[in-house]
């Protein structure tokens, strides 16, 4: 599946994979930034953003994806940079084809399942009556007593589209209902046997996040013998949003370091 993406800048390719519920334009900041020294590829992943819509949202088919994408834009090998879901399709598509990715970075997910964490959001979402004439703030209001956090509802709203007219019905961007039936598979985890990625890695957590715990550090050692781990201040799971300055200087710091940079 060819995925919409923005493209920004010239040089060393690399590509900003976004989370659940997410979009390309989560990275605007970070896209502009990086983009002064580099290629930058932000990608929809399917059933997200502009992207097409599939039922199938296995991490195998959306890091296919993403290496078919990135291909057709002459834009292989790359580093890749995957935010929670997004980390995980960039850890399956460094195992599946290790030659096309040149440093990964991972921020704040690691390779293990995850108990349900977005169900009741997602059932939140879907259960919205999309009728014509519905708002961004009827939206905001049906999600409220589910989804209390204002910033979060923000952040899912970016999914919504209002009617045009007094009868046109609204709906939803991303791929909702293929989400809710994949939701064990999107917190699932099944890495390819024997599978190993040698090339620079960096996992970088919310200092103020339970994703990646100490005892992660080993499963990733595994898949990822080169890996380093790094804590970014007055974050939590959403990093590149809580401290995006902070994200930005770790991820230049990262790009530009001689086995990256030179890789």
């Amino acid at each position: 599946m060819i995925l919409h993406a923005i493209e920004a800048g010239t040089g060393r390719p690399v590509a900003l994979l976004h989370g659940l519920f997410g979009s390309a334009r989560n990275f605007g900041l970070v896209q502009r930034r990086l983009a002064a020294t580099h290629r930058v590829i932000a990608l929809d992943l399917r059933n997200h953003g502009a992207s097409p819509h599939a039922a199938a949202m296995d991490y195998p088919a959306m890091a296919a994806d993403v290496i078919e994408t990135l291909a057709a834009r002459d834009a292989l090998p790359a580093v890749l940079i995957g935010h929670s879901m997004g980390g995980k399709v960039a850890m399956r598509a460094a195992l599946d084809r290790p030659a096309a990715v040149t440093a990964l970075l991972v921020a704040d997910i690691a390779p293990v399942a995850y108990p349900p964490h977005f169900q009741a959001i997602a059932a939140a979402m879907a259960a919205v009556p999309l009728r014509p004439g519905l708002t961004r703030a009827g939206v905001d209001a049906a999600l409220a007593d589910v989804v209390p956090d204002p910033a979060l509802r923000a952040f899912l709203l970016q999914n919504f589209v209002p009617g045009t007219g007094t009868d046109a019905r609204p709906a939803w961007r991303i791929g909702l209902d293929a989400i809710i039936a994949a939701m064990g598979v999107i917190g699932g985890w099944d890495a390819p046997a024997d599978a190993r990625y040698a090339g620079p890695v960096l996992v970088l957590s919310g200092a103020q996040s339970d994703y990646v715990l100490p005892e992660y550090r080993g499963l990733f050692r595994a898949l990822f013998p080169a890996c380093r781990f790094v804590s970014l201040r007055h974050a939590g799971h959403w990093l590149h949003a809580d401290n995006p300055e902070g994200f930005i200087a770790v991820v230049e710091e990262f790009l530009h370091a001689p086995a990256v940079a030179g890789g």
